[in-house]
């Protein structure tokens, strides 16, 4: 190429700004695409599941010989995308199928085991509970408030709870019986997306796959928690994008008389900040020696050989002379055209915004392992910079440039900076309330949502250790992560997060001694997901290094397709067996209608319609604008009354004085009239019950209580407040019996 060439062709081309503009709007055109595709697919089918009157998972195999049938659909729609894009044919009916296939998996996966209730897993009990209140409390309104208290915004992130309430709004449903065909359609959204993520940082074959295998292993492991599993399933291809966009080598200390290196980071497909190069082919098929080329961004003469160079065969050429060849050229080219990384740094930033807005601890992993990235990048850039002003002493540590090679560390830590000022914005959106409220309040801060300890908090999580396919498939990660630490991005990122989690781990045990915890038990599904996308990557590269170690042989590839494919459908088949717990209790728990999935007698939750209707009756209030005391919370989350008090201390808005509220509720059982009663209800320093629903014992009303009782395992010790009926022997108070229930309104 000419020089003259060259600045016509410099002239011609778009701004960075524009060029940034254009991937971002192209990454998320089409994760809106694949997103409505997999609406599409869930809400089809979950439609068709419910049509027919099926057998209950507890009590049949019906479902699950269908859920066999469904993941094998998926399967071979994903294989034949797979096959489409190897052999260039139809790329676009190549990418709608791998949308369809995912969105299937997920679907029939959850959907089908299902398809006999109106609950999702876990039906309404434990920490199913809270969740299903959050999403009924904001079915009824948009604003954000508390998911138990009055007059409280919302502590708990509220972004995936708000798009499920407003689905739920708009299709005029419950939000309790929204939440199945919610959880699962934003799990399918979650997967498809993740798959076009992952098509903007590696070659789309490789893509599909991981993809598949990292929904299989959450879906496995994090599926009754929907709205963190949304960022499992998403976590491992932003880690890849983050490091693509922290992590530039070669921006820093070219040598002027060395060929200039091929682009830093090649923005694969025109995508900003990838981590795999701009080699793709017409259909979408990146050459398999181009795997990892232009990873490094270190092509270099054979005098300066960078720490993080790699075998030549896997990676192409090498310059050895004082001219770049041609292919070099265009590479370098390529790399010019591309957004300079700041496309990745703002969609990493976009991932953390939204993960604050969906899951705290999550979203705090996520920055940990993002930091780790940025610090790590701004060492090797201090690195690079002094090898390439010290060329013959690229192993000494400069002394004569000190301060100059400092330098290096600002481009990445002001990414690093611009990154986190992108999520805070976004974060916002739901914690500004919060933050506002926190900062002007003079109520008592309390919480204990950290004050949880099981034995797998206190051990390391081992995965690659267990003898199932899951452990073979994290040893094989743990295996690649090694081997690939120093010539691959994809490995690195990956790595960085696994690292991540481990030290996340040990310092949670190590918060024990203050009295708290960082929850790291809640980070293993996270785990499983890295190490799996690890374990399909070592898979594939193992296989075709086996492969070209046989000489060849003509059968090989065969004999590893149906490896992977026995090992692919044993695992996914196996999903409903593992999950069989949380299934069964979503056909044994009531649901609001008053009844259990499997047909058996219902609980005492089949009286809450009634319990609702003499509420509305004596109150005279809508439901959102009445307080109710109880015990049985579970009635909160059919109805979008407001509590007094939450189930436990671990679910309560710090801001609502738990404790405080404990000790009150204490106190008016030992009162001795009506009056008094009234007078202490006047007299509280929160809004006071409009209601209150009891247990009868006797002469006596009962609640039945909970308290942090942290450290010790389980977590939560259960009391009984009794309250003597003769402080409800008043004209103020309606009393009024409902099966196992005694209802007490208020009149003011």
């Amino acid at each position: 190429m000419t020089t003259a060439t060259a600045v016509r062709a410099t002239a011609s081309r778009p701004t960075r700004g524009a060029l940034i503009a254009r991937y971002i709007g192209s990454g998320l055109g089409e994760a809106v695409l694949a997103g409505l595709v997999a609406v599409i697919v869930a809400t089809v089918g979950l439609v068709a599941f419910s049509m027919v009157q099926w057998p209950a998972f507890n009590s049949s195999n019906v479902t699950r010989a269908l859920t066999t049938v469904g993941q094998v659909l998926a399967a071979v729609m994903l294989a034949v995308a797979i096959g489409l894009i190897r052999v260039r044919r139809w790329p676009l009916a190549a990418k709608l199928l791998s949308w369809v296939g995912v969105s299937t998996f997920v679907t029939f996966t959850l959907g089908m085991p299902l398809a006999a209730t109106k609950l999702y897993l876990f039906g309404i009990s434990v920490d199913q509970e809270f969740r299903t209140e959050y999403l009924t409390r904001l079915t009824d309104s948009a604003a954000l408030h508390d998911m138990t208290y009055a007059d409280l915004p919302p502590f708990y992130p509220a972004g995936w709870f708000w798009i499920g309430g407003r689905v739920a709004n708009v299709l005029g449903m419950d939000g309790w019986e929204a939440f199945k065909p919610y959880a699962i359609g934003s799990l399918a959204v979650a997967a498809t997306i993740s798959l076009v993520l992952w098509s903007k940082l590696i070659r789309t074959d490789w893509a599909i796959g991981v993809t598949a295998a990292i929904t299989a292993v959450a879906l496995t492991t994090a599926a009754p928690e929907a709205y963190s599993a949304v960022i499992v399933i998403l976590l491992p291809p932003a880690l890849v994008l983050a490091w693509g966009a922290l992590y530039r080598p070669g921006e820093h200390g070219r040598n002027a008389s060395a060929p200039q290196p091929a682009a830093p980071i090649a923005d694969g497909d025109g995508d900003a900040g990838s981590a795999e190069p701009d080699s793709r082919t017409a259909g979408g098929q990146t050459p398999a020696g181009a795997a990892d080329s232009a990873e490094h961004g270190n092509r270099t003469t054979s005098a300066q050989a960078p720490a993080n160079a790699v075998d030549p065969a896997e990676h192409g050429n090498r310059t050895t002379g004082a001219e770049a060849p041609a292919s070099v050229v265009a590479s370098a080219e390529r790399g010019s055209r591309t957004a300079g990384g700041w496309g990745a740094v703002i969609g990493t930033g976009l991932f953390l915004g939204v993960a604050a807005m969906f899951y705290t601890l999550y979203f705090g992993l996520a920055a940990f392992a993002i930091g780790l990235m940025g610090l790590i990048a701004a060492g090797l850039a201090v690195r690079e910079q002094r090898a390439a002003a010290h060329p013959r002493r690229a192993r000494v540590v400069a002394t004569t440039d000190t301060g100059s090679s400092w330098r290096a560390a600002i481009p990445p830590l002001a990414r690093l900076a611009v990154i986190g000022v992108i999520a805070g914005v976004v974060a916002l959106v739901v914690w500004l309330p919060y933050l506002l409220k926190w900062v002007s309040t003079t109520t008592p801060k309390s919480g204990t949502a950290l004050h949880y300890l099981p034995v797998s908090g206190s051990e390391l999580p081992l995965p690659m250790a267990q003898f199932s396919l899951l452990g073979g498939l994290c040893l094989i990660g743990t295996a690649w992560l090694v081997v690939r630490a120093s010539s691959s991005r994809r490995a690195q990122a990956l790595g960085i997060g696994v690292v991540a989690i481990y030290l996340w781990t040990l310092l949670s045990m190590v918060a024990t001694a203050a009295g708290t915890t960082l929850l790291s038990f809640r980070l293993e599904p996270i785990l499983d997901v890295l190490l799996a996308a690890a374990g399909a990557f070592g898979f594939v590269e193992g296989a075709r290094a086996a492969y070209q170690a046989f000489n060849e042989p003509g059968r090989f590839r065969l004999a590893v397709i149906a490896v992977a494919t026995v090992g692919a459908l044993a695992f996914t088949q196996d999903i409903p067996r593992v999950l069989a717990p949380e299934i069964t209790t979503a056909y044994t728990d009531t649901d609001g209608n008053g009844e259990r999935a499997d047909k058996r007698s219902p609980s005492a939750v089949s009286h809450y319609r009634e319990v609702d209707a003499a509420l509305l009756a004596q109150t005279g209030r809508p439901r959102s604008d009445t307080v109710l005391l109880t015990a049985d919370t579970s009635f909160l989350a059919f109805y979008p009354y407001y509590g007094f008090q939450a189930l436990t201390s671990h679910y309560a808005n710090p801001l609502a004085d738990f404790a405080g509220r404990a000790a009150t509720i204490k106190g008016w059982s030992r009162l001795d009239s009506p009056r008094a009663m009234l007078d202490a209800l006047a007299a509280a320093p929160w809004r006071a019950p409009d209601a209150f629903l009891f247990r009868s014992n006797g002469d006596n009303y009962t609640l039945r209580l909970a308290e942090d009782v942290y450290p010790n395992d389980p977590n939560v010790k259960r009391y009984t407040v009794t309250f003597p009926k003769k402080l409800f022997n008043d004209p103020h108070f309606t009393t009024t019996d409902i099966g196992p229930f005694t209802l007490v309104t208020v009149t003011k």
